[in-house]
């Protein structure tokens, strides 16, 4: 009898672990597709009308459960309003929200989470967050200028929050020079090849 209920346990929980890791794939596959179809719309592409003619898709990394991770937050409430650098001499101005902290492949990690001033009264971006990172990976698989995640500003009475790399995405730089990008500050500098996400834009001919 014994043996029979931890044999029904362990269906139950390898069950559950499938139907996260499948739930955790449909939502990237979800994000990959809106923002395809976002870099194939004339309207809303940063691409050049010449990169529009050849664009096909973005290129991602394969879709990884590992890089999506629970971080602990420490709030800064009392923080300075800082001039975030460009890529032009736009000024954006960000203050750090918090420092997000967490563990990645057995090692620890800290992130600052910025808010931008700029976007407290639009009531569709004023709980918007802002993540930008470089990573060991910038200038060969992905972007050498960094990358970026969108986040949402947790509950009062959460300490936490899911930074997910597969969601991690370029700067329009990447793509034109038209557009003034913030530049991820070297305190947001990861030690690590983040593998995730959207991979460097390779133009095609």
């Amino acid at each position: 009898m014994r043996k029979v209920l931890l044999l029904s346990c362990l269906i139950i929980a390898t069950l559950s672990c499938t139907k996260k890791a499948s739930s955790h794939s449909e939502e990237i596959k979800q994000f990959q597709y809106e923002l395809n179809v976002e870099y194939n719309n004339p309207k809303t592409s940063p691409l050049t009308k010449e990169d529009l003619n050849t664009f096909k898709s973005l290129e991602f990394f394969p879709i990884d459960k590992n890089y999506e991770v629970v971080a602990n937050l420490k709030f800064t409430s009392n923080s300075p309003i800082i001039e975030m650098q460009t890529t032009t001499t736009e000024i954006q101005l960000y203050r750090i929200f918090a420092i997000a902290s967490f563990k990645l492949n057995g090692k620890d990690f800290k992130l600052n989470v910025y808010q931008s001033q700029d976007l407290l009264n639009n009531p569709e971006y004023m709980d918007y967050l802002f993540l930008p990172f470089n990573d060991l990976s910038n200038g060969k698989t992905t972007y050498g200028g960094g990358r970026f995640l969108d986040l949402r500003l947790p509950s009062k009475s959460t300490k936490t929050i899911k930074i997910d790399f597969n969601k991690a995405y370029n700067p329009y730089c990447a793509y034109s020079h038209r557009y003034s990008c913030p530049i991820p500050p070297k305190e947001n500098s990861l030690n690590i090849e983040i593998l995730a996400g959207v991979k460097a834009y390779v133009k095609k001919n």
